[in-house]
């Protein structure tokens, strides 16, 4: 069935009322806040001032930097309006005078992490994500535009929720009742085969930008964590794939792709997708081409090694082999060059901390402090947000979290942050 005659998403059917009708969903703001927080892409009030942010002064814990690896003892923060004016050694940085202060000695101060893969769908699971040190994130999508709510909600109380880039609704053959997400997804209800043809993939990344996506989410693979579907399995053939690429690229958006075969990891590739998810069993011939063409891995180590504590023996059994297989494509990809991002995969209900993944990382072979970089300079720069997030530097994001160690000697302190400052405020 052809859907060439359908209209263009329905501009009656506007961001506004979409961000409401999620915010509904996910429980986070009244509905009329947020049709309100919608009205400004940039998450900007009335008058062009930004409400969210505050001041702080952290002084006298151990800086961190990730991007160069940089260890600064004694040092002081200076965020004001939640964006760092000043970082370094005390004494060579000016402390305004009656500051609010957060006393840092016998911390370590590293920069808010970044979970690159979370399905945020709900208020309370993007207040447990912020509080276990994931100040920025990557939606995997949800399934009624949910993440885009808490997009906007972050954007004017960031103490709330990370600072997302969303991905809307999952490109995927059978939608389910995501069909309902939306008037301008059900025609597809009616398609026999579900959405495969290249008009009904153009139709749902079109429906998905037109409601405010920053990024599409597909899939190549059926999933590893539903005992009945065979995670090898193809869904998407590589001409479909780049028919999404294709689409997803015209309005300037990339897209992340669930996978696990060889195969299918690299049609996914070789389709041109921005980052790939997963991806157990990546060979080296994928590698190499993900490394000239700056594809960015995210394993989301977390989510493979949940499924090895599954009390389902099909899903433990899958967990306990992937696992293993997927650390080695991961030192193998690091290796190679190939840019790493971290990602907890977590969803229905259960936020997993980022400092898991980061911890993860480091056991898959890399240093401590690359694996840290997966989730602060590694991560952001997948984002598109490595100029203001990732580091504690002057103009970057007022987000740090404290450790009660040296996270380079023991990267697990990192699942438990003793404190976590979103934008100036701490939590």
């Amino acid at each position: 069935m052809c859907l060439e005659a359908t209209p263009p998403p329905s501009s009656s059917v506007t961001r506004r009322g979409v961000l409401a009708g999620a915010a509904a969903l996910a429980g986070t703001v009244a509905a009329s806040g947020t049709a309100a927080a919608a009205a400004s892409s940039t998450g900007t009030a009335r008058g062009g001032r930004n409400p969210a942010g505050g001041d702080l002064v952290i002084r006298g814990g151990t800086l961190l930097d990730p991007a160069t690896g940089e260890v600064t003892e004694n040092a002081v923060v200076v965020i004001e309006r939640g964006t760092v004016r000043a970082a370094g050694r005390e004494g060579a940085v000016t402390v305004p005078q009656g500051a609010e202060a957060i006393d840092a000695h016998g911390h370590w101060v590293l920069p808010g992490l970044v979970d690159a893969h979370i399905h945020l769908a709900t208020a309370a699971e993007a207040r447990d994500a912020v509080r276990q040190g994931a100040t920025s994130a990557r939606s995997g999508s949800t399934t009624f535009y949910q993440d885009i709510a808490v997009r906007e909600l972050a954007r004017h109380s960031p103490a709330l929720a990370p600072r997302l880039t969303a991905a809307g609704v999952f490109v995927t053959p059978d939608l389910g009742d995501t069909v309902l997400a939306d008037p301008d997804l059900t025609p597809l209800a009616r398609l026999k085969d579900g959405v495969r043809s290249a008009e009904a993939l153009r139709r749902v990344v079109e429906v998905n930008l037109a409601r405010g996506a920053d990024v599409i989410k597909t899939r190549v693979n059926e999933r590893a964590g539903l005992p009945e579907q065979d995670p090898l399995a193809q869904v998407y053939s590589y001409e479909q794939l780049a028919e999404i690429v294709a689409a997803a690229r015209r309005r300037g958006k990339g897209v992340l792709c669930h996978s696990y075969s060889e195969q299918g990891c690299h049609d996914a590739v070789t389709a041109g997708v921005r980052s790939l998810e997963h991806g157990a069993f990546v060979g080296e011939r994928t590698l190499r081409e993900m490394r000239r063409r700056g594809t960015y891995f995210t394993p989301t180590l977390t989510a493979i090694a949940g499924l090895a504590e599954s009390a389902n023996p099909v899903l433990a059994e899958r967990g306990r082999t992937y696992l293993p297989v997927l650390k080695r494509a991961v030192l193998a990809a690091h290796e190679l060059g190939v840019p790493l991002a971290a990602g907890t995969d977590s969803s229905g209900g259960t936020v997993r901390p980022i400092g898991r993944e980061v911890e993860l990382m480091r056991a898959a072979g890399l240093s401590a402090l690359d694996a840290i970089r997966t989730a602060t300079t590694g991560a952001a720069r997948l984002l598109g947000v490595d100029r203001t997030v990732g580091r504690l530097a002057r103009g970057y994001a007022g987000d740090a979290i404290l450790v009660p160690g040296d996270p380079l000697a023991d990267v697990t302190l990192l699942k438990r942050p003793t404190r976590v400052i979103r934008a100036g405020l701490p939590l």
